[in-house]
């Protein structure tokens, strides 16, 4: 069944099947001390023109849990927007194993600004209050918006100067750097970021992220939470011989080109029927729309996508690596025939 239900639908790139094939032979040392990872660390260092030390895990909760473990203490507590993942969508694991206040704040295109975050920041000191300590973003948005250079930098600027860090969720960092036309490098180190994670999952990959801290005090323990938590892969070279293509091949990015395209095609068609509200910037793989409940329960007929508010009838369609031009103009004939 082909949907735009979710980039986490689509199936795996041919070359990262491949590649996790080609990792299949023989013996290998466990727990990350082989060869592919000891590759793909290189890799990532590369691309980041730096000496990180990133750190493979399954999946993007687990990275995202451990990498807000690595910059807080429990009395501590962490600025997301409203609609962030760490916040909706992970069924509390931030809170759960981090042990810090989530303070949400709303927004109306999921980015943080600088003046939305400082009514937060007070407290300091005061034993009464948890204890401001990180300024958390997606990179995408979950509304689907990127954020740029200049925006990340300043958010950065605001976190260190209330010693602070700022951690980016970057599940969908390929399509922000896609559409934005910015290397890893630029939208990560550059901007000062502290930690950040770079997704695989949602971009061809069949499971697998990388945590990345920027900061020596970020990386010291994240070995022993990313233990606890569960994201210790006793066969990581799976993982890691995924990212290796991934990235040393450019996959990272044509994938993210060719779904965000397909996410302004499909957007572009879509607006041109009567009746359809795009509800926010087309900036990544992800359209939302507003129509008639009457229409949206037909569409759901033929195909799966999910509510995104349902008190106004949101949607969101997203597309994925291998969305096609089949696929696009299927969904808006089938739309067409029923909004008419």
């Amino acid at each position: 069944m082909r949907s735009f239900g979710s980039d986490n639908n689509s199936g795996v790139h041919p070359r990262i099947m491949q590649a996790i094939a080609e990792a299949n032979i023989n013996h290998s040392i466990a727990y990350g001390d082989d060869d592919w990872t000891k590759k793909a660390t290189t890799i990532v260092r590369d691309l980041l023109g730096s000496t990180a030390e990133p750190y493979f895990v399954f999946n993007g909760t687990g990275a995202n849990v451990i990498g807000l473990q690595a910059c807080t203490l429990p009395f501590h507590s962490i600025i997301c927007a409203s609609t962030a993942h760490i916040a909706v969508d992970e069924c509390g694991a931030p809170v759960k194993y981090v042990g810090c206040a989530i303070k949400e704040i709303a927004t109306p295109d999921g980015k943080l600004t600088p003046e939305l975050v400082r009514p937060q920041l007070h407290g300091f000191g005061f034993e009464h209050h948890s204890q401001p300590k990180v300024i958390a973003i997606s990179q995408t948005t979950e509304l689907g918006t990127a954020y740029t250079p200049d925006e990340v930098r300043a958010l950065a600027n605001l976190a260190h100067e209330h010693n602070m860090y700022l951690f980016v969720d970057g599940t969908r960092i390929a399509n922000a750097c896609a559409f934005l036309g910015t290397s890893l490098k630029e939208l990560t180190v550059d901007c000062g970021v502290d930690i950040f994670t770079l997704g695989g999952t949602k971009n061809g990959l069949m499971f697998g992220e990388i945590l990345v801290p920027l900061r020596p005090e970020l990386a010291e323990n994240i070995k022993y939470y990313r233990k606890q938590t569960t994201q210790l892969s006793s066969k990581m070279r799976y993982i890691s011989a995924q990212f290796i293509a991934y990235l040393s091949e450019n996959i990272w990015l044509e994938n993210a080109r060719k779904s965000n395209a397909s996410a302004q095609y499909l957007a572009t068609e879509m607006a041109k029927i009567d009746g359809i509200c795009i509800t926010q910037k087309v900036e990544s793989n992800a359209v939302f729309f507003i129509l008639p409940k009457t229409i949206t329960d037909r569409l759901r007929e033929r195909y799966f996508f999910y509510d995104w508010d349902i008190s106004r009838n949101e949607m969101r369609l997203v597309c994925s690596w291998d969305t096609t031009e089949e696929d696009i103009s299927g969904f808006i004939d089938y739309l067409s025939s029923i909004v008419l």
